[in-house]
């Protein structure tokens, strides 16, 4: 290739007059050639003109030349360096400029990047480990590396090749401090003379731009902090006016709520790693120096603590760990148990491999994660928020249905098991070792407790605060009274749930124990909704929205809501079925003699007389049986007695829920909109209409292809299709508008859906097409990566639905076009016409 040749004739034509308008112009024009090459290639060229190939040789060849006439120049004493250097450069920037433009940018930036890291190793002398500018300027080749960059004059190339730069050197694991130096050997001298150059750094990729952690500790090393990591100077030099500006302007951007909300949760993460990275460079005595720093950090740090997600927590804790260290060393600030001494600030999302957030822990079933994460139910709001975040995935399976043929009976003909005694049940007196240990007749504070019969006694029991161990043991009964569903349950439950409810289980429980506390109260409510629903239910939604309860309890109330509508939709049923055998054989016995079945290695049948008696009105018989395995005879006298055989126990499970699906969601969705004393759920409260939500996205997914369904989809679109529910700010209360849409596709059973479509149902018709309209908005525009996830999985479930019912539609016109008579009755042929003339 001549490309060599035209770099060296351009220097040479052009030296002193390279820079005016119309040389310009033709270097320009030359680089636009260059570049254009692999356009202009006819179909079957060599393969050394597709673009890919191309490129790298002119790229290549480009730096090798580039570099070789710099060492040339500084050679030549007798060539004007300065305008021959820049002919070199004004033709290399153009020609990178348009190589990128061209979308080669990712190869361009793998053949620099070799080129770049030789020429760190050639500054550094063989004596020395650290690397300096001093060492750098004597080389004569840097002259070339520190003006490439500014040479290209084009700042969107300049952009994406500093981009391309960046994630290319995470990807291959380079150190901290030879990536501090390549990008200031590249951008340095641009840096400090061009503004665009450092809102580059200092604004885009900070503010707007998301790269893996080890970027982002390059770019405040290099744009922010200014001077290489891990150095003798960093922890001694004086910080810069623009590090404490660029700190105030990520933190002030940091602690508005409208960041939280309208921010994908990947930038948050990234811009916290920054606040982070920042705050454990200062020192207390520079954080009194900053202004407005604390008060944004305590509003930021508190605005996350009340988001129902988790990484939004983390953010939080980890930013106010660092803080607190900065303020006093000596005592850390943990909010979270799982905080450790070492903040991790990549959060699982700031990886090199990949920057998109993960689908963490997905829920095949979608259950929420009950009682794991339950923190104190809380008095407090920021605990009440922290518990039981339902995992709102876009991961959705239909509930299994129950396939009625696996309970066939398994008594197989012609065997029939003999009838058998349990020996160790009517063992009566059989020794053991047991019987010769000593009771246990010391006093036990379980034995001293009472014991709670009645219901009534139970509640009164919840309602006295001040007997700590009573309302302990109360709780510790309450479950298991309930599920034996005594006769006064139905005239008791409402004042048991009440009391339930109002229980106060961080004030009663000793410290470290009120998540076995709470667990025992969530389980006695499911307990009430499963024996007892329509009464827990009409005191559950009455107190749902009442003044009486605070945000915990109403959380309290749809979580226990939520598992007993799945408990109730998986009911383990218990048949028995009883062991008969075939009642005619095709070999008849002798009715005198007894049968041969048995079990293995018996003995024949022998008639035994009676004793003392010379004639017998009757035969017996008897045979040697051979011991069971295991079996050891005590030589005890036992009583011996027929025993029948066990019965065959099936377990199988029946849906329930559908019978209770209208009580567990209509009145519910009556009264969220509306804002009264304590009660907010459009805005403060926004938590509380997520969970509300996805409890009913649950109900919908318990009736699923049942009649209730296609009777509780409308209203509960209605709800979802509301502007302030579907449009909300909080990306929680959008993912559970998502799953309640999606519950809503894989309830409903396609010939409902065909017969709406026939009947003229709009309700149903329009609902279903505001889901797929709703989804491809989410899909599309939507900065939570969790609600475009799920918008995606809903758009999937809605073509399937659709490719069902269009098959139902096709199957009902084929079926009603076999039945009617056609329209014109003249075309009939009647058999035997003739006949009647």
């Amino acid at each position: 290739m001549g490309f060599p040749k035209s770099l060296r004739s351009t220097c040479n034509k052009h030296g002193n007059d390279v820079l005016k308008p119309d040389k310009t112009m033709l270097v320009s024009r030359v680089a636009q050639l260059l570049a254009s090459v692999p356009d202009k290639a006819r179909l079957g060229a060599s393969g050394a003109l597709a673009s890919t190939s191309f490129f790298k040789d002119v790229v290549s060849q480009l730096l090798v030349e580039a570099e070789t006439a710099t060492v040339q120049l500084a050679a030549d004493k007798d060539a004007t360096e300065l305008c021959a250097l820049s002919s070199v450069l004004l033709f290399v920037g153009e020609v990178l400029s348009r190589v990128s433009r061209r979308g080669s940018t990712g190869i361009l930036v793998a053949e620099l990047i070799p080129r770049i890291r030789n020429h760190l190793h050639r500054c550094v002398p063989s004596d020395h480990k650290a690397i300096s500018p001093e060492m750098m300027q004597h080389v004569s080749q840097s002259k070339f590396w520190f003006n490439v960059v500014e040479a290209m004059r084009d700042q969107h190339s300049i952009e994406r090749l500093t981009e391309e730069l960046l994630r290319q050197l995470a990807s291959q694991h380079i150190s901290d401090e030879e990536a501090y130096w390549i990008l200031w050997t590249l951008f340095n001298q641009s840096f400090k003379r061009l503004t665009v150059m450092r809102s580059m750094f200092v604004d885009k990729f900070l503010l707007w731009k998301t790269f893996p952690l080890c970027c982002l500790r390059w770019i405040l090393h290099y744009a922010v902090f200014e001077c290489p990591p891990n150095s003798a100077t960093e922890t001694l030099m004086q910080r810069i006016p623009d590090f404490f500006g660029t700190l105030q302007s990520l933190v002030g951007i940091w602690s508005r709520k409208e960041f939280v909300q309208s921010y994908s949760v990947e930038q948050q993460a990234y811009i916290t790693a920054a606040i982070g990275l920042c705050l454990e460079k200062l020192t207390k005595k520079e954080l009194e120096t900053t202004k407005d720093v604390l008060n944004s950090i305590l509003q930021g740090v508190s605005c996350r603590l009340e988001s129902p997600i988790e990484l939004i927590r983390k953010m939080a804790s980890a930013v106010a760990l660092t803080f607190s260290k900065v303020v006093d060393p000596k005592n850390p600030l943990y909010l979270d148990d799982n905080c450790c001494e070492n903040v991790d600030w990549e959060f699982g999302v700031l990886s090199s491999k990949e920057i998109k957030a993960p689908l963490h822990a997905v829920d095949s079933e979608n259950k929420p994660k009950s009682r794991e994460n339950k923190r104190n139910a809380g008095e407090k709001k920021a605990k009440a928020i922290k518990s039981d975040v339902p995992d709102v995935r876009a991961k959705i399976v239909e509930i299994k249905s129950v396939d009625r043929d696996q309970m066939s009976d398994t008594v197989v003909n012609g065997q029939f098991e003999e009838e058998e005694c349990d020996e160790d049940s009517m063992n009566i007196d059989a020794s053991s070792d047991s019987s010769l240990e000593p009771y246990d007749l010391s006093d036990d504070d379980t034995d001293l407790q009472k014991k709670f019969s009645h219901l009534s006694d139970l509640a009164a029991a919840l309602r006295k605060p001040d007997d700590p161990d009573g309302v302990e043991n109360a709780l510790s009964s309450a479950e298991k009274l309930v599920r034996a569903s005594p006769d006064e349950l139905c005239h008791n439950s409402g004042d048991l749930v009440r009391a339930l409810v109002h229980v106060r289980c961080s004030d009663l429980a000793m410290e470290g124990e009120e998540d076995s506390a709470e667990e025992k109260r969530q389980k006695a409510l499911i307990a009430l909704l499963v024996t007892c629903p329509f009464e827990s239910l009409d005191v559950l939604t009455k107190l749902l929205y009442s003044s009486s309860v605070d945000i915990s309890q109403r959380i309290l109330i749809i979580d226990v809501m939520t598992e007993a509508a799945q408990e109730l939709a998986e009911t383990k049923i218990l048949k028995t079925e009883q062991r008969r055998g075939n009642l005619i054989t095709d070999n008849s016995p002798s009715w005198l003699v007894p049968s041969n079945r048995g079990p293995s290695g018996a003995g024949p049948w022998r008639e035994v007389s009676e004793p003392g008696t010379l004639l017998s009105w009757s035969h017996r018989y008897e045979r040697e049986v051979p011991s069971r395995p295991g079996q050891v005879k005590s030589g005890k006298s036992r009583k011996w007695g027929l025993g029948k055989a066990k019965d065959l126990q099936v377990e199988w499970t029946k849906n329930r829920f559908p019978l209770y699906a209208a009580a567990f969601m209509l009145p519910v969705m009556q009264g969220y909109d509306k804002r009264s004393h304590g009660v907010d759920l459009l805005n403060r409260d926004f938590v509380v209409l997520g969970k509300l939500i996805y409890m009913l996205g649950v109900c919908m997914k318990c009736v699923a292809m049942h009649p209730e369904a296609s009777a509780l989809a409308p209203a509960l679109l209605d709800l979802i299709r509301s502007r302030d529910v579907s449009q909300h700010a909080e990306a929680y209360v959008r993912r559970s508008v998502l799953f309640a849409a999606s519950c809503i596709l894989i309830s409903l059973h396609p010939s409902y859906v065909a017969s709406s479509l026939i009947e003229g149902n709009h309700d149903i018709s329009t609902g279903l097409e505001w889901i797929r309209t709703f989804a491809l908005q989410v899909a599309e525009a939507d900065p939570d990566t969790e609600c475009t996830s799920m918008a995606m999985t809903c758009l999937r479930l809605h073509s399937e639905m659709a490719l069902q019912t269009s098959r139902a539609l096709e199957s009902a016109d084929h079926s009603k076009t076999g039945r009617g008579l056609p329209t014109k009755l003249d075309s009939i042929i009647i058999p035997f016409g003739n006949v009647m003339k």
